[in-house]
């Protein structure tokens, strides 16, 4: 295990989130608040743990954050691929766990820009025949 600081940057939709990660006692900080006070849903904090609970550093490692844009969801997505990043920098044995269980993956999936003529992305106009 490193004794200094992993730096690592993760994505996901238009969130870009740097992860740091620390020895320490498990406190995960996000822009300079708690995960608690961060996300509300469970969810998010449930995906952000994830791969440090696969690879049982939980508790061993604390993590830094700076996200930025997007929304909370995509936010959430950016800081595990961030943090599954920032693992196998520490450990490269690391790499073939979070691989497989696909947090190593840049989530590609966005938001389909809207086509011109259209209401909507793919949505058209009511069709009438007179």
């Amino acid at each position: 295990m490193a004794t200094q600081a992993n730096i690592s940057v993760g994505r996901r939709k238009e969130s870009v989130a740097r992860v740091r990660l620390v020895p320490g006692t498990g406190n995960i900080t996000i822009n300079g608040r708690a995960i608690d006070a961060y996300f509300g849903r469970e969810t998010s904090k449930m995906i952000l743990v994830e791969p440090m609970k696969l690879v049982d550093q939980m508790g061993k490692l604390d993590v830094l954050v700076t996200a930025r844009g997007g929304g909370l969801s995509g936010q959430a997505g950016a800081i595990r691929h961030g943090i599954s990043r920032a693992l196998c920098d520490i450990n490269p044995e690391y790499r073939p766990i979070l691989k497989k269980a696909g947090f190593m993956t840049r989530d590609a999936r966005a938001v389909e820009r809207k086509k011109y003529g259209r209401p909507g992305a793919r949505k058209r106009f009511q069709f009438s025949k007179r």
